[in-house]
């Protein structure tokens, strides 16, 4: 029987960056990582999570110091893209979102068998204990202050691990989220199925038109999270620094069924009749077919993650909302960072009790935050007219309060978010009435317009670049209020510029629970926020 101060379930992406970030903070802490899997993982994994954005790029790349493997190893990103092209034959013709060139702040896209075998490798150089082919088989928590009890099979002999903390980081297999019936009901009703094949798949191949090409300087759409949207749906495609691509549906199933795409030639006759020419690109023998899984219902909550008793869930153990803003990382991030914070107050000898209660609302509350850019809006998504307000509006929110409040190092720096609660609760007030109004006007539009080959530039939004910049700034705390203040600001503007377009062009949506959120003195710009990225060319 063995003692340790920290035995983390799962040897993945959550669970190894934990141990990381835990070792950092303080080194002579004992760290036991078990996981399931024996020997390497493969290149081209079979894992949810491929793109990284701003919170979870910073968490790797600064707060871990992993940027020169980042920069070597994986591949920066191009931002995300989006075309709204249903059916259509040529990808010229479709609505398209995204940059010209790149925003400041970096991300990248992650091949996580390669990703997480490197940070395996460094756990261990760091002095984490990692045991492969471990299976958990039981865990015993104890509630009056004693150590917790794992035991595990390890090459056919059962062990048990004495410890002060369990953090659950085995994913899907919630371990503790069993145990303990945390389950937590999530109306939000989307599959995915997905591939991973060989080679890239360039959506510039897919094209000879020499303007649409010169778009991008470079020209490297493929670098991008490409997001191919029709009404229901949306398709990723993510390139794999191992020389393969991922592609994925995520589709609402009110609209179209799993059982339409839950095996690789129903998934292949899916692509053939809504995108044809990722359809046709999957047909070259450059791209081989690797595998291929899907997952019902994959949105899923939670009743608790955070105890008092010293056990903690974390990654996809806890919660997960939703990959079409790639936002995975980000939650590892801000959970981990809040998970470290409790373990090393309590190693130290100092209560802890009142932040387990306090990070988990605040957890959930950027999860429920979230789940709004989500919950019902698939039948927008192929909106050309809406959706690239929305993209921009969803943008802007997180840019404006959660990334700055992560980046910045202040996620749990509860003296700040305490000052900040008013204007963190007028920018959860201003989202949580925009996301309806966005339906409202795709229904009074009659669902859009025909996609027209535009191409909505984010990159020339100055401000909104300027936003994105601002994400990296080093600022006291006095300065920091008084950006995040001026962010929501900016968020207020933005909302009311978006309820003058509406009500110009669909007289008849109610925007009264909008306007009521508006600040009573709130200024209109002297230009159109929104005028570079679309309705001036509409």
């Amino acid at each position: 029987m063995n003692n340790t101060s920290v035995c983390i379930l799962g040897g993945g992406l959550a669970g190894l960056t934990l141990a990381l970030q835990l070792k950092q903070a303080r080194p002579e802490t004992d760290i036991v990582v078990l996981e399931r899997r024996n020997g390497p993982a493969p290149d081209a994994g079979f894992k949810v999570g491929e793109s990284s954005v701003e919170i979870g790029a910073h968490y790797y790349s600064v707060d871990l110091g992993l940027s020169e493997h980042l920069n070597s190893d994986q591949i920066r990103k191009f931002g995300f893209r989006f075309y709204f092209n249903d059916c259509a034959q040529r990808i010229e013709d479709c609505a398209e979102i995204g940059v010209s060139m790149l925003l400041p702040t970096p991300s990248w896209q992650l091949d996580r068998g390669r990703f997480e075998n490197f940070l395996m490798d460094h756990a261990l150089r760091a002095g984490v204990t990692v045991l492969t082919d471990a299976a958990v088989k039981q865990i015993d928590l104890d509630e009056n202050g004693g150590l917790h009890r794992v035991a595990f099979d390890q090459a056919g002999e059962r062990k048990h691990l004495n410890t002060r903390w369990v953090v659950d980081a085995a994913g899907r297999a919630s371990l503790l989220k069993r145990k303990l019936d945390l389950t937590k009901p999530n109306a939000h009703d989307v599959n995915s199925a997905w591939a991973r094949v060989e080679g890239c798949v360039d959506p510039n191949l897919w094209s000879n038109d020499e303007v649409w090409l010169d778009r991008c300087t470079p020209r490297e759409r493929w670098r991008a999270t490409n997001h191919l949207c029709g009404e229901g749906y949306w398709i990723w495609l993510i390139p794999l620094s191992s020389n393969a691509h991922s592609v994925g549906i995520v589709a609402d199933q009110a609209i179209h069924p799993l059982d339409t795409m839950n095996t690789h030639e129903k998934f292949m006759n899916w692509l053939a009749k809504h995108q044809p020419q990722v359809h046709e690109s999957l047909l070259k023998p450059e791209h081989a077919f690797i595998d291929f899984k899907f997952l019902r219902h994959f949105s899923h909550d939670c009743k608790q993650v955070y105890s008092k008793h010293r056990w903690a869930l974390t990654g996809e153990a806890g919660v997960f909302p939703d990959p079409f803003y790639s936002p995975g990382s980000d939650f590892i991030a801000i959970s981990n960072t809040y998970i470290c914070d409790m373990i090393c107050k309590d190693l130290a000898g100092q209560a802890f009790d009142m932040h387990a209660e306090i990070y988990q609302q605040l957890l959930f509350g950027f999860h429920e935050n979230t789940m709004t850019l989500y919950q019902d809006q698939y039948p927008i998504f192929g909106n050309a007219l809406v959706m690239p307000v929305k993209v921009v509006w969803d943008y802007t929110y997180y840019w404006a309060l959660l990334a700055p409040l992560y980046m910045s190092g202040r996620i749990a720096n509860l003296s700040v978010l305490s000052r900040l609660r008013p204007t963190m609760e007028l920018a959860s007030a201003l989202n949580a009435v925009m996301q309806p109004l966005l339906r409202a006007w795709h229904e009074a539009s009659g669902h859009g317009q025909p996609a027209d080959g535009r191409l909505l530039d984010q990159y020339k939004i100055e401000w909104f670049k300027e936003l994105n910049r601002s994400l990296r700034d080093e600022l006291s705390d006095a300065e920091f209020i008084r950006k995040i203040d001026a962010n929501v600001r900016q968020l207020a503007t933005l909302a009311a510029e978006i309820a003058d377009v509406i009500r110009t062009r669909c007289p008849g949506v109610d925007l009264s629970a909008l306007e009521e959120k508006l600040p009573t003195d709130l200024q209109r710009p002297a230009s159109a926020l929104l005028e570079p990225v679309w309705y001036a060319a509409a």
